[in-house]
């Protein structure tokens, strides 16, 4: 077991790299010149050439590189161009409304996604079944920033229940960081739910066909039983992987039900950074959602022993 952590663990290192290199080298080479934007369209050249030798742009490229991931190393995400704040102090403002609600979200698909694929698949070709299909359809093709504002209309406009924007963090209290998150969770899993219940539903149907479990309810065993501990514990890597997944790219921000709930997330700290062309707050922005996908793969593969018996280090 150690040895295979091991291995999975340094596989990273040469993933991380080539991502850093291609980071730098995208940012590098796009029309831009950081130093105008710093100084603004009434620079002179002198103040332009001042600006670029005190950012080491005027350094070769590989000593640029070097120095970028030496600072990295360090901690140090560089300096906004834009608003002259640390980048690493910007990201940290904006990642705890973005994980509450990406955790939020997660929980809430899971609870009622996991249930729903098991039921359809339990109940083939019934009306439980073509009802969570029905709805994995609806989900999936019904864009999130409508089902956003459906949910504004209903529930915050007409009934009262929910704000309609902004965000309280949990430490102001549970119930008004429950009362600001909701919603924004709520939109966000109908995209999740829709995914999981259809991916457990499938899993389910290929695992309920096997000989195992006719012969575990050949033997008696209760139906709760060979669903849950039997079916679903063998169906339940793939699962894993989309709601790993599922929890980087929430992780990474999403931007249009950050901006439709006012929420000052990561999602809009990037875009922000991108229209300004803010290239250090780009490539941290880039390399944070590629590190979370190495470390939700990695957590992902050394989780699937507990689920797979067949799986041995």
């Amino acid at each position: 077991m150690l040895g295979y952590v091991l291995r999975r663990v340094l596989a990273v290192i040469p993933v991380m790299l080539l991502v850093a290199v291609f980071v730098f080298l995208l940012l590098r080479l796009t029309p831009g010149d950081p130093a105008a934007i710093i100084a603004g369209d009434m620079a002179t050249p002198a103040q332009l050439e001042r600006i670029r030798e005190a950012m080491g742009l005027n350094d070769p490229i590989h000593i640029q590189f070097i120095t970028w991931v030496g600072q990295l190393l360090r901690g140090d995400l560089g300096v906004s161009l834009i608003s002259n704040t640390p980048v690493a102090a910007m990201v940290a403002d904006r990642i705890g409304p973005t994980l509450s609600i990406a955790v939020l979200t997660i929980l809430m698909s899971v609870a009622l996604a996991v249930p729903m694929g098991v039921l359809a698949a339990w109940k083939h070709r019934s009306a439980a079944d073509y009802a969570v299909m029905t709805f994995s359809v609806l989900g999936f093709s019904v864009p999130v920033f409508v089902i956003g504002y459906l949910f504004i209309l209903v529930f915050s406009l007409q009934l009262g229940w929910f704000p309609v924007q902004g965000f309280r963090p949990l430490s102001a209290g549970l119930g008004a960081f429950l009362s600001t998150a909701f919603l924004p969770a709520l939109t966000l899993s109908t995209i999740y739910v829709a995914l999981i219940a259809r991916m457990t539903r499938a899993n389910m149907l290929d695992v309920l066909g096997e000989d195992y479990i006719r012969t575990a309810r050949a033997k008696g065993a209760p139906e709760r039983r060979v669903l849950f501990r039997h079916a679903l514990r063998n169906a339940a890597v793939p699962i894993l992987t989309v709601i790993g997944t599922g929890f980087a790219l929430l992780i990474g921000g999403v931007v249009v039900t950050e901006t439709v709930f006012n929420i000052p997330g990561v999602g809009r700290l990037t875009v922000d950074a991108i229209l300004a062309r803010d290239y250090p707050v780009i490539q941290a922005m880039i390399l944070l959602t590629s590190f979370l996908y190495v470390l939700v793969n990695l957590l992902i593969d050394l989780s699937y022993s507990l689920f797979d018996p067949r799986i041995r280090y």
